[in-house]
C-alpha cells in the first residue's frame, strides 16, 4: 500500500458567510502527482494554501507526513511552495535564491555549496548563472531557479500554484517535460494547481476536479476524461459531444435510445455508465477523436450520424470539424487526423461513425 503523504479530512473554509471549500476529504500519496483542476473561484488555491499553511481550515483535519498540521506555520512544513509570479529576490544572485532555505536553516556553508550545485544540474542550468541577478535569465530559467529553490531544503511535497501560466506555447511545453522529469527523479509528491487541462492530464497520476469549493471526482486521467463523474466534468476536461438519449433499460447492461444516431445494437455493459444511473433520461458522451468521418467503402460503424458540415477547422496534427445533425439538429465535434487534403467542405453532407465502445451514458442534469 502507497504511503500517504497528505491526509486531508472534511477541510472547510470559510470566508466570513462565503463558504470557500466544503468537506474536502482528500489524500495524496509518497511520490504521487496530483492535479487540482476547476473553474475560477472554485477553491483549487484555497485548498493549496490550507497545504502549504498561509490559511488555517474553518473546519476538519490535516496531516502531512503523519503530523498533525493545526496551528504548525509554512516555515515548519515539509512543504514548499512555487507561486505563479516565482517572488524570486531581484537584489540576490541566483546562488543566494537558491541558497536562500538552507542559509535560514542554518546549514554549513559547504553542504549549501554542494546542494546548490546539485540542484543546478538537476535543473539543468550553468554553472555560471549562479553570479547573475533573475532579471538576467529568461523566463524558463527563473521558473527552474524557482523550483530548484524549492526543491534544495528535500519537501516531502512541493505545491505548485500555475507557475507555467504566463509562459508562451512553446516554452511553456518545454518545461512541462522539465516538470515531469524532475518529479520522476526526485520522488518528491507533487500537488499542481492549474488551469491548463492538457497540461493536468499530461503530468498528473490523479487528477481532483473541484467546483464551487467542492470535489466532483478524483482519479487519473483515464477515468476522468472516459468515466467523468457528471457532465460538468464530462465537458470541463476536454471538449466533448453530449447527446440527449434515454436510458430504456438499465442492469447489467444499458441499452440507449438516442434520436440523433442509429446504431445496429444500441447498447452498453454497465462499466459504461455512471454508478447508480436509472432508466430514462440521460447523457450520450462521446469525444471528438473517436468519432470518425466515414467514406464510401468504409466499414460499417456501430453506430452512425447523418448530417452537414458547419464548419472546420485545421490545426495541423488534426482537422476539428462540426456537423449538424439531421435536420436543425444538435452539432456533434470530432477530431480527425490532420491531412493537406480537406476531406469535406462546408455545406457538403457527411456521415459519421464510432464504436459503442467509446461511448459512455451520463445522467441527464436537465
Amino acid at each position: 500500500m502507497t504511503t500517504q503523504i497528505i491526509q486531508a479530512e472534511a477541510i472547510e473554509k470559510y470566508y466570513h458567510a462565503h463558504r470557500a471549500l466544503s468537506e474536502i476529504s482528500l489524500s495524496v500519496g509518497a511520490g504521487e502527482f496530483l492535479a487540482l483542476v476547476g473553474p475560477s473561484g472554485c477553491g483549487k488555491t484555497t485548498l493549496l494554501k490550507i497545504l502549504a499553511g498561509f490559511e488555517e481550515p474553518t473546519a476538519g483535519a490535516l496531516r502531512i507526513d503523519g503530523r498533525d498540521m493545526a496551528g504548525v506555520p509554512p516555515s515548519a512544513r515539509p512543504t514548499r511552495m512555487v507561486f505563479q509570479k516565482l517572488a524570486l529576490f531581484p537584489h540576490k544572485t541566483i546562488y543566494d535564491n537558491i541558497a536562500f532555505p538552507l542559509k535560514i536553516a542554518g546549514r554549513d556553508k559547504s553542504e549549501i555549496d554542494g546542494k546548490v550545485r546539485e540542484m543546478l544540474g538537476l535543473m539543468h542550468l550553468r554553472q555560471d548563472y549562479l553570479r547573475r541577478y533573475p532579471q538576467q535569465l529568461s523566463g524558463g530559467e527563473q521558473q527552474r531557479v524557482a523550483l530548484a529553490r524549492s526543491m534544495i531544503s528535500s519537501p516531502s511535497v512541493l505545491l505548485l500554484d500555475e507557475p507555467l501560466s504566463a509562459l508562451d506555447v512553446k516554452l511553456k511545453k518545454s518545461l512541462q517535460a522539465e516538470l515531469k522529469r524532475l518529479h520522476r527523479n526526485v520522488g518528491t509528491s507533487f500537488v499542481h494547481v492549474t488551469h491548463d487541462l492538457e497540461e493536468a492530464m499530461m503530468l498528473a497520476d490523479r487528477i481532483c476536479v473541484m467546483r464551487a469549493g467542492e470535489m466532483l471526482q478524483v482519479g487519473s486521467p483515464t477515468d476522468i476524461y472516459y468515466r467523468p463523474a457528471d457532465a460538468f466534468v464530462a465537458g470541463f476536461i476536454g471538449e466533448t459531444n453530449l447527446l440527449p438519449a434515454t436510458v430504456t433499460r438499465a442492469g447489467a447492461a444499458f441499452r440507449f435510445d438516442c434520436a440523433a444516431v442509429t446504431c445496429a445494437d444500441p447498447s452498453v455493459p454497465v462499466e459504461q455508465a455512471v454508478p447508480g444511473l436509472e432508466a430514462g433520461p440521460a447523457l450520450l458522451m462521446v469525444r471528438p477523436e473517436t468519432i470518425l468521418l466515414l467514406k464510401d467503402g468504409d466499414a460499417a460503424a456501430d453506430c452512425t450520424v447523418d448530417g452537414t458540415v458547419e464548419e472546420y477547422f485545421v490545426k495541423g496534427a488534426t482537422i476539428q470539424y462540426r456537423i449538424r445533425a439531421g435536420q436543425g439538429g444538435q452539432t456533434i465535434v470530432l477530431e480527425i487526423p490532420g491531412t493537406s487534403r480537406i476531406p469535406a467542405e462546408v455545406g457538403q453532407p457527411a456521415r459519421l461513425g464510432f464504436r459503442t465502445r467509446d461511448v459512455f451514458l451520463l445522467r441527464n442534469p436537465g
